[in-house]
């Protein structure tokens, strides 16, 4: 591929732009716990949190199941979902990346694993989703990455063609699902890490 091919940057969200710190968030829910890291992979690895990503049931059905499986109070899951999107802080100049790549001329989206209000939480608490030429959301399609059909979906919609897109991701399966499809993909580490590895690749910013 020739670097200067690249005319779009594609963002991941959790832990690219917002911090995503599932451990956070079930040590807050649950202080009580001496260690937080089994519940919360069961909590966040579970049928129950995927169905939400894809978009098949709301958060008040999603809370009810948790109740149901996991055995938590009302109390429980609604400060659950408190956390969930109170710990999403901006990733310290996450938002001026953005900026900067748009600034220069790159078509800017967003590729993300979410849930439907979890993202108006984002969009009405920060500026930068305003800053996308577009976005995928996974609980718009019902379906999430890595799998292609998401990352075709992104491309569909806006006329974006693989090798001119790089894509980044904190997870090394969603950047290989990227590549698998033909994109660039950069795993995300943090915005110098990130920005130093769009430049190498060509950009301008």
């Amino acid at each position: 591929m020739i670097k200067s091919q690249i005319k779009n940057v594609v963002f991941d969200i959790g832990n690219v732009v917002v911090r995503w710190s599932p451990q956070e968030i079930i040590k807050l829910t649950f202080p009580e716990l001496s260690s937080c890291e089994q519940l919360a992979h069961s909590v966040f690895g579970s049928e129950i949190w995927l169905d939400i990503n894809k978009g098949i049931v709301t958060e008040h059905e999603t809370q009810s199941r948790y109740q149901r499986e996991f055995d938590f109070s009302a109390q429980d899951t609604e400060r659950l979902f408190y956390y969930i999107k109170q710990t999403q802080i901006l990733l310290y100049q996450s938002t001026e990346l953005i900026q900067r790549v748009k600034q220069a001329g790159y078509g800017v989206y967003a590729l993300t694993d979410n849930v439907h209000e979890t993202v108006e939480f984002l969009k009405t608490t920060y500026d930068f989703w305003g800053l996308f030429d577009g976005a995928i959301v996974s609980a718009e399609l019902g379906i999430l990455k890595p799998q292609p059909d998401i990352y075709h979906a992104l491309m569909a919609r806006y006329g974006l063609i693989a090798q001119e897109t790089v894509f980044l991701d904190d997870m090394p399966h969603n950047v290989a699902g990227a590549k698998a499809v033909g994109m660039e993909a950069i795993q995300f580490e943090s915005v110098q890490q990130g920005e130093s590895a769009l430049k190498s690749l060509g950009l301008v910013l």
